[in-house]
C-alpha cells in the first residue's frame, strides 16, 4: 500500500492506494500518529480493500481526533470499501464524504 500525505491550511490529507490490511495497517497507524493537525481527511479513492486491522486503525484515529473538535473524514470511498464500512457499522460512526 502507498500512503502519501500533504497539508493544506489546518487539514492533513492522507491518500491511501492499494490494500489496507494486517500487513499495512501499522504503516497507516504510524502515519496518522505523526500528524499534528486536528483535522484529517483520508482519501480512499484508490483504496481497494480494508480489513479489520485497517478499520481498527481508522477508528483509533477517529477517537483521538474527535477530542480535538475537528476529527477525521473519509473521502472518495469506493463500493467495496463502503460495503465493509456499512456491514461493520463504521459508516454510522465515521464522517464519509
Amino acid at each position: 500500500m502507498n500512503i502519501t500525505t500533504h497539508k493544506t491550511d489546518s487539514v492533513s490529507i492522507v491518500t491511501l492506494e492499494g490494500r489496507l490490511d494486517t500487513n499495512t495497517a501499522p504503516k497507516l497507524e504510524s502515519t496518522l500518529n505523526d500528524i499534528a493537525a486536528s483535522k484529517v481527511v483520508i482519501d480512499c479513492s484508490a483504496l481497494e480493500y480494508v480489513s479489520s486491522a485497517g478499520l481498527r486503525v481508522i477508528l483509533a484515529a477517529h477517537k483521538r481526533l474527535a477530542t480535538s473538535g475537528e476529527g477525521l473524514t473519509l473521502r472518495g470511498v469506493g463500493d467495496t470499501v463502503r460495503s465493509v464500512l456499512d456491514m461493520t457499522g463504521f459508516s454510522r460512526i465515521l464522517t464519509i464524504e
